[in-house]
């Protein structure tokens, strides 16, 4: 089976682009892409494949169909194109698609763009919008919404662990000191300590300062195989591993509803594919839609114990120069959650560090990266090996 390796990034700030569309959004971040792999559109269309990540396209912009609107969009018609839905983790789908199109041989070039118009609709119509991705039976209809559940979450930790809700200030304190130097970033503004726990709140223990504000965004990767990848551009980065999984829809499924099994299985089979250890990460772009999902995640896989994980963010661990550096470009919290292209950005800025061209953003001799996008609460996991 061939090795595949990314040679091409694109993004767009993420941001409230009122002026843009999904299909003009998508376009520029494909077009940033193929200029930086050196490609243009006269690439063969038997053998080239575009792939959408979209979380909400049907209910906050109504238009779906988004593989067949978007390569029309950047002059691709013709081209094997369509779309993935798996809620926030849908970047990483279309990614995951796209790794196994061209590692079967029967695709050479794959076009993965991750897409969202969070601002289409505001307000409740937009939280309502967002439910869909919860279970409508006994979630969304009774009036729970992602936050919501979230906040459950966090306020079951606080009482399981014995912990107060500043011992989780760390992790946006270091998503926005890395955010303010990211030219992409939604908000690149300092959190100072103490700000976290004094924040309006949004769904208690959830505040404003907790969890990451939806944008519009698009970002795009192009995938080739490592061989064909070494004449094309100087510093590909190969993907290594590769894996998904899934949990119960529905909290109130799951045996443990502190313990985000989906993220475990998912890195496990990833870094096992990869032939690598945790402790051989030098980066970890994980999903921070709320502080909570940082700290759950670093307890699932493997790099804290259970009830430990915001330490590492207390202790600064997680900086830029700690031992597992997280949210290097500010991550959800600071750049900002293009919801389904969430897990394209993620791959961009873990390609970035490993070309060593994150600036004052770089982790130093970083060389492998894990990226980790989520679906939902963690009902969908999808984790990524990128090696430089």
């Amino acid at each position: 089976m061939p090795e595949v390796a990314i040679i091409g990034l694109g993004q767009t700030a993420v941001g409230e682009h009122w002026e843009s569309s999904l299909r003009t959004l998508a376009a520029e971040a494909v077009q940033s892409a193929l200029e930086d792999a050196g490609l243009d559109h006269t690439l063969d269309r038997n053998t080239t494949a575009l792939y959408v990540g979209n979380a909400y396209g049907g209910p906050i912009s109504s238009q779906s169909h988004l593989g067949a609107l978007v390569a029309d969009h950047v002059g691709l018609s013709g081209v094997e194109a369509y779309a993935l839905e798996a809620a926030e983790a849908s970047g990483a789908a279309a990614l995951r698609a796209g790794y196994m199109a061209v590692a079967s041989g029967l695709i050479d070039t794959a076009i993965v763009v991750g897409v969202e118009k969070s601002s289409d609709t505001i307000g409740t119509a937009n939280t309502l919008a967002r439910t869909v991705s919860l279970d409508s039976d006994f979630e969304a209809m009774q009036g729970a919404t992602l936050t919501a559940l979230a906040a459950l979450m966090m306020r079951r930790y606080l009482y399981e662990h014995g912990v107060e809700l500043s011992a989780f200030e760390g992790f946006s304190i270091n998503a926005h000191t890395n955010g303010k130097s990211n030219s992409n970033a939604m908000f690149r503004n300092t959190l100072k300590p103490g700000a976290f726990a004094r924040a309006p709140m949004v769904a208690d223990p959830v505040s404003l300062f907790d969890g990451a504000p939806d944008g519009d965004g698009a970002a795009t990767v192009i995938l080739t195989t490592a061989e064909r990848a070494a004449d094309l551009v100087p510093q590909p980065v190969r993907i290594t591993g590769s894996a998904a999984a899934t949990d119960t829809l529905a909290l109130h499924d799951r045996t443990d509803l502190l313990f985000l099994n989906a993220a475990q299985l998912s890195a496990q089979k990833a870094l096992a594919q990869a032939g690598i250890s945790r402790d051989e990460i030098d980066l970890f772009e994980l999903h921070d839609a709320y502080t909570i999902l940082s700290a759950l995640t670093l307890e699932a896989v493997g790099f804290a114990e259970r009830g430990q994980g915001w330490k590492l963010a207390q202790e600064g661990a997680v900086m830029l120069g700690g031992r597992l550096p997280i949210s290097t470009f500010g991550g959800l919290k600071s750049r900002g959650n293009p919801v389904g292209a969430t897990g394209i950005y993620q791959a961009v800025e873990a390609c970035l560090q490993l070309r060593g061209s994150a600036g004052a953003n770089q982790v130093a001799d970083a060389k492998i990266a894990l990226i980790q996008n989520l679906g939902g609460l963690a009902t969908t996991a999808i984790t990524h090996v990128l090696q430089g």
